[in-house]
């Protein structure tokens, strides 16, 4: 199975319509705050999976009263109100989708192209249930079942393999210990510095006299954040326009749905030292099972 999506990920032939459709996706998606719902921000977690469950546990709840003999019309109604929550769902994943790039803008265009086939198949199979054609509606949502298992297996790969949508800074830690990462005299007011603390990328900031550490990588794609811009008490992600709080990390602006770590950080004999300033989740650390 890895040889389907290694290639896949190979095929450069897929950028060139990837990219003609973000462009238009670009223009027809909203922004600011509806964007942000979109991506799951105000609930500190990714929208589209949530959503995800609605038209599959219809669809799927249809077939089984298709398989077993169950009210006509209540398999018609699941069919229907699979594909209306469809829209969303698909709303929600192409707006995840428009943060990605090469390998992983290559699988969620095979993704998504399963899906709207699925979607298809399903508003055909409704089609046929209403003109009481129930066979060839629950044929046509046998194949949509069939084009949604392999539009998940995908789905599944974009995230337990791939990593969209997970903190980029899940298994990254600060050290424990005091750690020594340049001098005081190098940092200016408002302005981001990236160092390094035994090997985890660090951004310092002063802010209103106040010396602020936080994980340098963004948590939603992984930008360097000493590469964008401090304002309002808010550190700006170069690549897609996430907000993070100094004060304490938060999201204030996504689409990042997670808040940037924080580190303890304070001044000795003029060099800037950090640490960590809570305990590190054990998968974090440790394989599973240690």
């Amino acid at each position: 199975m890895d040889k389907i999506t290694d290639r896949l990920e190979r095929t450069s032939l897929l950028d060139k319509p990837s990219d003609a459709l973000a462009a238009l996706l670009g223009r027809l998606l909203p922004a600011g705050r509806v964007g942000d719902v979109a991506s799951g921000t105000p609930i500190g977690h990714p929208l589209h999976p949530v959503l995800v469950t609605v038209p599959i546990g219809s669809w799927v709840a249809a077939t089984y009263l298709d398989l077993t003999g169950g009210d006509a019309k209540a398999a018609q109604r699941l069919v229907g109100l699979g594909n209306l929550a469809a829209l969303p769902t698909a709303l929600t994943g192409a707006n995840d989708w428009l943060t990605t790039s090469a390998g992983e803008r290559r699988v969620g265009l095979a993704h998504a192209t399963l899906n709207y086939t699925a979607l298809g198949l399903y508003v055909g199979s409704w089609l046929a249930r209403r003109k009481g054609r129930r066979v060839k509606g629950a044929a046509l949502a046998m194949a949509g079942a069939g084009a949604v298992g392999a539009a998940g297996w995908l789905g599944g790969h974009l995230s337990y393999a791939l990593g969209v949508g997970v903190d980029t800074t899940a298994f990254q830690h600060f050290p424990g210990e005091w750690t020594d990462v340049g001098a005081e005299s190098d940092l200016r007011a408002d302005v981001p510095s990236g160092v390094e603390a035994a090997g985890v990328p660090v951004l310092l900031v002063r802010h209103q006299g106040v010396l602020m550490a936080l994980s340098d990588r963004c948590t939603h794609r992984g930008a360097p954040l000493h590469e964008g811009e401090v304002s309002d008490g808010c550190v700006t992600c170069p690549w897609h326009g996430s907000r993070f709080a100094l004060a304490d990390g938060s999201v204030k602006a996504g689409p990042a749905t997670r808040p940037q770590p924080m580190a303890e950080v304070r001044v000795v004999e003029g060099r800037v030292q950090v640490r960590r300033s809570d305990e590190p989740r054990e998968l974090r650390t440790n394989p599973v099972g240690h």
